[in-house]
């Protein structure tokens, strides 16, 4: 008779501590884009000037060809000198999470070959097919798992979603995953997750810069921060008020300072890429067009983020 298996929670005392608790501390996550020249070429040049922003303040990591990367839309050859860039002008100054995607073998290949270049985790994106079942996500988080020795973070965004029962059978069956970063931004199923698994995750929001007063009121103290690439102090001002509970600070710079940037990015799908990059050329740094089939912000949405750019002037 086999021996009967011991739930994963019942052996986290006695596990290696969750290694991102050290390698991310509390704070706020850098979420750089992409950069690329008119006629969609890579601007390796603008992203390492881009970085500087991020590197300049007290960000905690960021992440190199993420959601905010565009990720999808890079060709291998092309992600690999992103996160090799990433890595270098970083410098040890800084954490390099990579994110990964696509299908279960390209993940793979994309996992081990940006631990190779340098990369401190992982953020998995989900997977190309969007109607897969719960067997085929765990067999896609587990193959990534196998290819790298690298703390893994789960993004559940978009489509893919889980139940708590399905968190903790992740959690069982992927010891390498250690972070959770939240793309849904449904706080009543996310406080359900948190309650059943608790310190196994390193929990990060990850909706956006307009939902930390949510995230920190459940006790969440990390987000991604988009707005991080171009006014980098706004993005630390956001967790330093959440996170000392100045709720009418929290609010005064949600209201005047973010709410018009997410208010402009909802207007279109692909907002969210294009209106970072365009504030990022009005500032006068590396932007350029977002690959299709995300669409670039109209001259009139422009000069809106113009406005805000010069509302942000405190922040820059």
């Amino acid at each position: 008779m086999s021996e009967p298996r011991i739930p994963i929670l019942l052996l986290f005392s006695a596990m290696t501590e969750n290694p991102l608790k050290e390698l991310l501390p509390h704070g706020a996550i850098g979420f750089p884009v992409t950069p690329f020249h008119e006629d969609f070429s890579l601007d390796l040049e603008g992203f390492a000037r881009n970085l500087e922003i991020v590197l300049a303040e007290p960000f905690t990591a960021f992440v190199a060809a993420g959601g905010t990367g565009e990720l999808y839309s890079l060709a291998r050859d092309e992600y690999l000198s992103v996160v090799r860039s990433a890595v270098d002008t970083a410098n040890g100054q800084m954490p390099v999470i990579a994110g990964v995607g696509y299908g279960s073998h390209i993940a793979q290949i994309m996992a081990a070959e940006a631990e190779k270049l340098g990369a401190s985790a992982l953020l998995i994106l989900p997977p190309y097919y969007q109607n897969a079942c719960f067997d085929g996500l765990l067999a896609y988080l587990k193959g990534i798992g196998q290819s790298t020795s690298l703390p893994l973070i789960l993004y559940t965004r978009d489509w893919f979603n889980l139940n708590a029962e399905e968190a903790l059978r992740v959690a069982d069956e992927v010891p390498t995953l250690w972070g959770w970063k939240d793309g849904q931004g449904e706080l009543r199923s996310l406080q359900r997750i948190r309650s059943r698994l608790g310190e196994r995750f390193t929990w990060i929001g990850g909706v956006g810069d307009d939902h930390v007063s949510g995230y920190y009121g459940i006790g969440i103290r990390r987000f991604t921060s988009s707005i991080s690439c171009v006014a980098p102090k706004l993005s630390i001002a956001l967790h330093n008020a959440g996170a000392s509970r100045e709720e009418a600070e929290l609010a005064e710079l949600t209201d005047r300072f973010v709410l018009p940037l997410y208010n402009l990015r909802t207007r279109r799908k692909g907002y969210e890429v294009s209106a970072m990059k365009a504030l990022l050329e009005l500032r006068g740094y590396a932007g350029g067009p977002s690959r299709p089939p995300l669409v670039d912000v109209n001259e009139t949405e422009r000069e809106e983020l113009n406005q805000i750019l010069s509302d942000w002037a405190a922040f820059l």
